[in-house]
């Protein structure tokens, strides 16, 4: 087994010359599966001295941070884990500013500094807000990573520009940079920084590299001799190995239990009934199976044996499952109870009797606009449920869409998913850009770039169009695609001119799902589902979209005839 990330730690802080230190410090180093999708936490915040329950501010900032952070989902990215945590903070001490009478004066209520720094596979992530400052420490030579939200009036004048609690709004300072074994981070109040040189914390950390809690008093304590005016805290974190997974471990960890044999109906395998295979390709296989101990239907999904060597290819698949588990939805397919451990590599999720959109389709080639509403509506907010969790799809389209008898409608097949906090989790393996079906992938991907939301909702925009027309809106055209000026060569073709009466509004809103520049696409699936339902004004006061976009070349032939006109009169005026 790979070592796991391992980190040396000191800490130190005083009241200095203060009557009570309004100073808060802390780390989190976590085990298990924690240290790995999360990472290691450190933090800092330094309590304004005008205010006398500014030490509680800076005890709730740490302390909500080191805890919650921890709370939120391992699908989310640490950005989004650390800012959410923040943020709700933040509004915790701002209300209870105004609920003690001091939101009058931010001088006077549960204001404080706050800065953090999380180490999470090869890369620090920084949060920053106030005066403190996080510095690094490389070949001894300290770099300050931070700036100061302090505005100077004057030279003995200056306050706070922001800070935790300070306005109800919190904008925070975050940024992330790659780190190597023996990078050191330095978390300081400016009780220690503006009283301490660079060369003397330097030396110290190198002095005292064995016991860096020996360091931070050393540093603390100089900053004491040179009079210090403040609460003193200041904190050492080293980087000592970065857990490294070549790529042979991984994929050793991943295939600890071997691969299923050959199946076919009839056969009992690993506690199931085979009852019949329901989807056969290259990738995997997929079975309908009964638990012989509950009774339950289930799918039962294994690998192609083909594959057995592709370890980005098992990584995926493998992660299918736990996306399923993370995911509470009713349209989004549930993953089957485990009743006891497994013998064999595969996955299993409940069975839906029902049929694909594809199916649905070919039964109701000329569908009412409600009923596709319906569908795709539902689709919408299995897709939300993704994106609420930094998860993508990446691979919507008919196929994997099931329609319920009971007319309940679920996304299935994650093997596309990209997760935003697993992504940062540095390993060799291979991460493609385009994982879903061509037909169905925004332009993008085709040039190389990474998916976003609004990736996802173009595919369900051309689900939406394929629904109603029978077509796809620029067939192949997407697939083709190598440049940006590609882009311009894509055209709408409205749904109303294959002769489908759907309202002017509702083709545009399609349109604007589905635009080939993601940044004129909707942002959120939802504000998609409400321009389908709800006409939009702007829609209603252009009916068709201009003769210049509509036809271009009968533009041009018109100017040119004018133009031509214009010159034999100017001839014939300059003869007579």
């Amino acid at each position: 087994m790979p070592k796991p990330m391992s980190v040396s730690i000191g800490q130190c802080s005083d009241k200095g010359i203060k009557p009570i230190n309004q100073d808060f410090h802390g780390a989190q180093v976590p085990e298990g599966t924690l240290l790995q999708s999360k990472g290691i936490a450190i933090a800092l915040a330094d309590g304004i001295s005008s205010s006398s329950v500014s030490q509680e501010a800076s005890a709730t900032s740490v302390q909500s941070f080191l805890s919650d952070y921890y709370c939120t989902s391992e699908a989310w990215s640490v950005k989004t884990s650390g800012q959410r945590v923040l943020e709700a903070t933040n509004s915790w001490l701002n209300a209870q500013a105004r609920r003690n009478l001091r939101a009058y004066d931010p001088n006077k209520g549960y204001v404080c500094t706050f800065s953090a720094v999380v180490i999470k596979s090869r890369t620090a992530h920084i949060f920053h807000v106030g005066d403190s400052r996080i510095y690094r420490v490389q070949d001894n030579d300290l770099e300050q990573l931070t700036r100061d939200h302090r505005f100077y009036a004057s030279e003995n004048q200056s306050y706070l520009t922001r800070a935790m609690g300070m306005d109800a709004q919190l904008e925070i300072d975050y940024h992330t940079l790659a780190v190597e074994p023996g990078d050191t981070f330095i978390l300081a109040t400016d009780g220690i920084y503006e009283f301490v040189s660079d060369r003397f914390i330097t030396a110290a950390i190198s002095e005292h590299a064995d016991d860096l809690d020996k360091a931070a008093l050393a540093i603390l304590n100089k900053a004491r001799e040179h009079d210090s005016d403040d609460n003193l805290t200041i904190q050492i974190l080293r980087i000592d190995h970065l857990q490294e997974q070549n790529k042979e471990e991984l994929h050793r960890q991943m295939t600890e239990l071997p691969f299923p044999p050959e199946l076919s109906p009839r056969d009992e395998f690993d506690g199931y009934n085979i009852l019949r295979k329901i989807h056969s390709s290259p990738r995997s296989h997929v079975f309908l199976a009964q638990d012989k101990e509950s009774g339950i239907t289930v799918i039962l999904k294994v690998p192609s044996g083909e594959l057995r060597d592709d370890t980005a290819y098992l990584e995926r698949f493998l992660l299918e499952e736990w996306i399923a588990r993370r995911l509470n939805n009713d349209h989004i397919v549930r993953p089957a109870p485990i009743e006891r451990s497994r013998n064999y590599l595969y996955i299993t999720s409940e069975y839906i009797e029902g049929q694909t959109l594809s199916q649905w389709m070919r039964d109701n080639p000329q569908p009412s606009l409600e009923q596709v509403r319906n569908i795709i509506e539902q689709v919408a907010k299995g897709l939300q449920a993704f994106h609420r969790l930094e998860m993508l799809h990446q691979d919507i389209k008919s196929d994997n869409i099931i329609i319920a008898k009971d007319g309940v409608v679920k996304l299935i097949d994650f093997g596309s998913v990209k997760i935003a906090g697993i992504a940062e989790i540095d390993t060799p393996i291979e991460r493609l850009t385009l994982l879903g079906t061509a037909q169905y992938s925004a332009p993008e991907y085709f040039l190389g770039q990474e998916g976003s939301t609004e990736s996802d909702i173009y595919a369900l925009g051309v689900v939406t169009y394929e629904m109603l027309s029978g077509k796809l809106p620029y067939g192949m055209d997407v697939a083709r695609l190598r440049n940006k000026k590609a882009l311009n060569r894509l055209h709408y073709k409205s749904i109303r001119d294959s002769g489908r009466t759907i309202p002017v509004w509702a083709d545009e809103a399609i349109r604007k799902a589905i635009h080939p520049v993601r940044s004129q696409r909707y942002k959120e699936p939802a504000e998609f589902i409400y321009e389908l339902r709800h006409p939009n004004a702007k829609y209603l006061l252009n009916n068709r979209p201009p003769i210049m976009e509509r036809d271009p070349v009968m533009i041009w032939q018109g100017v040119s005839l004018i133009l031509a006109v214009i010159v034999v009169v100017l001839l014939f005026e300059k003869l007579g």
